[in-house]
């Protein structure tokens, strides 16, 4: 770890950290919720050595990149600036894309908007078509609840700083191991005052192998310094983002050549409706350039961390093609 360098970028108007590794070809990995460039550890340590430029940023409000006040500062459209000047920032035309959770989401956007930046895109967790093109049907109910389908997300995230509160009255460490390590492949529920159930009613005392409590103190220690609010923002957008997004309503991803990585206890995968889209023709044809799709036998939500050495195989597999 001691070998990955850190630097602070200006992008789209905003000071973005950055971590990297390696020369050559570069693979950009964009980080999930609640996470940070430190998600992406063994992906920046493993495909450096294999001859790869190896960037991994924290995203608009996350960690040591700025976090802009304002809630609409966190639109589809700002999250893919932020990337592209990033990109620009290297002094490359393409770069390979990784991305996981709303890491994925960005991703699809940025398939969708700036194919021509993209060399190829290895997805985790996340795919195409139920979390884009499609009307959120966002509503505020007195717990959080994923879902998939017609509802994306029902949940209290709208109303600015009540999420917040809400993850406040949590001890930071537990909250983190307990969303890091959960198995449960129903929705996640949040009632309120009781977050310490709310993704995993029977959490473990001991951590397992692939998480350590270095891992949690490092995650800590930038959540208890910057909050949640940046991160809970990019939920409070998910409606502007449909309207946005209007003019790209039925397209799909036609020219970039994707990979996609889910664990069979996934949340995701396990939302209805989304284990018939993907087997079943409807991701294809939204991404005919979709190569393949791998289902991580026994592994839940964060494969990147849970299953690394698998992930970083099937990474370095599919880009190497190119």
């Amino acid at each position: 770890m001691d070998t990955i360098k850190h630097r602070t970028v200006e992008v789209n108007g905003i000071k973005m950290h950055v971590a990297e590794k390696g020369e050559g070809p570069v693979v950009l990995f964009l980080h999930g919720f609640p996470e940070l460039w430190y998600s992406w550890r063994h992906q920046i340590l493993g495909l450096s050595s294999l001859g790869y430029r190896t960037i991994a940023p924290d995203l608009r409000g996350y960690g040591d990149t700025e976090a802009p006040g304002s809630v609409t500062s966190y639109t589809c459209f700002h999250l893919v600036g932020d990337v592209i000047a990033l990109i620009d920032s290297l002094g490359v035309e393409k770069v390979f894309v990784v991305g996981h959770d709303w890491g994925a989401i960005i991703g699809w956007y940025l398939c969708l908007f700036r194919p021509d930046r993209v060399k190829a895109y290895v997805c985790l967790s996340v795919p195409f078509r139920p979390f884009l093109g499609r009307d959120p049907k966002i509503k505020t109910v007195d717990g959080f609840r994923a879902a998939c389908g017609d509802d994306f997300y029902i949940c209290r995230f709208q109303e600015p700083g009540k999420m917040e509160s809400e993850f406040a009255r949590v001890d930071t460490a537990y909250l983190f191991k307990n969303i890091l390590t959960t198995r449960l492949t129903e929705a996640p529920i949040f009632p309120k005052g009781e977050y310490g159930n709310g993704f995993n009613p029977n959490p473990q005392e001991t951590l397992p192998s692939w998480l350590s409590e270095q891992d949690i103190a490092y995650y800590v220690s930038k959540f208890e310094n910057t909050g949640f609010t940046g991160a809970i923002n990019y939920y409070r957008n998910l409606n502007i983002n449909w309207e946005l997004t209007a003019p790209w309503t039925g397209v799909g991803i036609s020219n970039v050549p994707v990979k996609f990585i889910i664990g069979s206890v996934d949340l995701v995968y396990n939302f209805p409706g989304v284990k018939e889209y993907i087997h079943n023709g409807g991701f294809k044809k939204d991404v005919p350039n979709l190569e393949e799709v791998v289902v991580q036998n026994g592994v839940a939500h964060f494969n990147n961390q849970e299953a690394a050495e698998d992930v970083n195989n099937h990474i370095y597999q599919f880009i190497n093609k190119f």
